[in-house]
């Protein structure tokens, strides 16, 4: 499946508009390969970063995977015009992210 944040895909061309796709995925920020991060670590600068992005980095796969599956499930090949929103719940360590596109078939 292609996966782009342009409008169209050089290329191809685009034959039908299947509609607008999303997917969504939360979790915490704190997790890496399901375990959390040690209270020890929140306070060392260096592995609190790399842990955050980590953690971040497995919650856009998911939401990445959840698009895939609703394009899939409209038998589109393509998805164009993906945006991707990144958003703390508050007074939480959870992020949410939220992908938006729109799927096509293109030939």
């Amino acid at each position: 499946m292609i996966l782009t944040t342009t409008n169209s895909i050089e290329g191809f061309k685009i034959v039908e508009y299947k509609g607008i796709v999303t997917g969504i995925a939360y979790d915490s920020s704190y997790k890496h390969k399901g375990t959390k991060m040690s209270f020890k670590d929140m306070f060392n600068t260096s592995k609190y970063y790399e842990g955050y992005a980590e953690g971040l980095e497995e919650i856009k796969e998911k939401a990445f995977r959840k698009l895939q599956e609703n394009a899939k499930a409209l038998n589109a090949n393509a998805v164009v015009g993906i945006k991707i929103d990144i958003e703390p719940l508050a007074n939480s360590h959870t992020l949410i992210v939220s992908i938006t596109g729109t799927a096509v078939t293109v030939a």
